[in-house]
């Protein structure tokens, strides 16, 4: 089965996780291979929640220019999708028709696309996407976007935490692969925690 036989209705949510310049443009700071093909994919997705009136959701990493999550400052990324920067806008065809849910903004961790966590104290704080599904009645989350072993990832794990039915468009999504073989990791553990991976 593939995401175009995935079924969107007013209860689902389409969650389209990162796809920013930094990303998916191959001039991008840490550009995930293959991502280029996630993009049509995508929006294909959107165009079908969009006629069921599912709900429509995109998370977008939004960094300061020095955070611990980089490499410069203590961490393992090159720096990425710094606030206002080339590189953390959208690709420039991807479809954005939903609300935007910003990751990462104090310069925390935000690999989940619901929660940010400081990188010192261990607090976490939500990024309110949690709530809107609440408020919206949404009882399944379908996600694509970037990257499969990071944010695609944490995201699906928080949203089966937060007791959503969660499936993953596999067609939609690409690795980062930083030890070959994360990706297929990713999804082994996202399956065993309940996602479906179609």
């Amino acid at each position: 089965m593939d995401s175009a036989t995935f079924s969107f209705n007013l209860r689902t949510a389409l969650l389209v996780v990162d796809l920013q310049n930094d990303f998916a443009d191959p001039r991008g700071s840490l550009y995930v291979r293959g991502a280029s093909e996630v993009i049509d994919r995508a929006n294909a997705n959107v165009r079908l929640a969009k006629q069921a009136g599912a709900t429509i959701a995109y998370t977008q990493d939004w960094h300061p220019a020095h955070t611990p999550h980089f490499a410069q400052d203590g961490g393992i990324w090159p720096v990425h999708c710094v606030a206002d920067s080339w590189g953390a806008q959208f690709v420039p065809n991807l479809i954005v028709d939903g609300i935007v849910f910003r990751k990462g903004t104090g310069g925390e961790d935000g690999y989940s696309g619901f929660w940010m966590r400081d990188v010192g104290t261990g607090e976490t704080r939500s990024t309110g996407l949690g709530d809107a599904l609440s408020q919206a009645g949404v009882g399944l989350v379908a996600l694509c976007g970037l990257a499969t072993d990071y944010c695609v990832k944490e995201t699906a794990l928080d949203a089966i935490r937060l007791g959503h039915q969660v499936v993953v468009l596999t067609d939609a999504i690409r690795a980062v692969d930083l030890h070959p073989g994360d990706g297929e990791r990713a999804l082994q553990a996202m399956r065993r925690a309940g996602v479906r991976c179609i």
